[in-house]
């Protein structure tokens, strides 16, 4: 279990602060607008449309929040709080054992790929930015989405909980996307959708921040599934 008051000062009452420049890099960090290439994928959320398992505004919302609730809560998350501890004590050994391990609990190969190619490409941004020491991620086999992302929220003071509950909601976000190019569900079903997901992202980021290092993992077989049979789909949209 990573320790709440790990990386940032709190005050007296034992809250984190939050400044107005890092909210701000946060939402610049979470921005769709972020060139990473995040809507090149659906992890397996297309071929679920495929096989008829997605097909509405509730069972879009069922996918999105099992695979939530029992993948990125329980993988992702956790993973990424202990890489901003790393980052932050400067610990590298650390932070490439837990990119390494992300990048191994992916369990088809394109959702590793996908892991590695956001890992990168946000390495080329935040270097594009001046922080060059994301340079050598640009090109490391072990590069993960959360390493470099843990990377900029530590370089920008952005505290751990306010990380992990951005990262959740920039992921719930792109699935949404990739749900409305997939469905003709509709904008607003799309933010129906998140309306209900956002009230779940502080307890799901607490969950992850108790989590036990043996206890991380993963239970969302039929997204396993449904990643592996879109790699031979015949018809896609996305990467993964």
């Amino acid at each position: 279990m990573i320790d709440q008051q790990l990386d940032c000062s709190v005050d007296d009452a034992g809250n984190t602060p939050v400044t107005s420049l890092s909210l701000l890099r946060l939402c610049q960090l979470v921005s769709p607008a972020l060139p990473i290439g995040a809507y090149n994928f659906s992890q397996g959320l297309e071929y679920a449309v495929e096989a008829g398992w997605v097909h509405d505004q509730t069972t879009t919302y069922e996918w999105l929040l099992g695979v939530a609730q029992q993948s990125v809560a329980t993988l992702d998350l956790p993973l990424l709080i202990r890489m901003h501890h790393a980052w932050y004590h400067g610990d590298l050994v650390k932070v490439k054992d837990w990119s390494r391990y992300l990048l191994a609990s992916r369990e088809t190969e394109e959702l590793r790929a996908e892991e590695r190619h956001l890992g990168r490409s946000l390495a080329k941004v935040l270097v594009s930015l001046g922080m060059d020491e994301a340079t050598e991620w640009s090109r490391h086999v072990d590069s993960s989405y959360a390493c470099l992302f843990a990377l900029a929220a530590v370089r920008w003071s952005i505290p751990v909980t306010q990380t992990a509950q951005g990262y959740l909601w920039a992921w719930c976000e792109n699935q949404v996307m990739a749900a409305l190019k997939l469905l003709p569900l509709g904008q607003s079903a799309g933010q129906r959708i998140l309306n209900q997901l956002l009230p779940l992202i502080p307890s799901m980021v607490a969950a992850a921040a108790r989590c036990e290092d043996e206890d991380i993992g993963v239970a969302t077989p039929r997204q396993s599934m449904a990643s592996a049979w879109h790699e031979i789909q015949y018809t896609r949209l996305f990467r993964s």
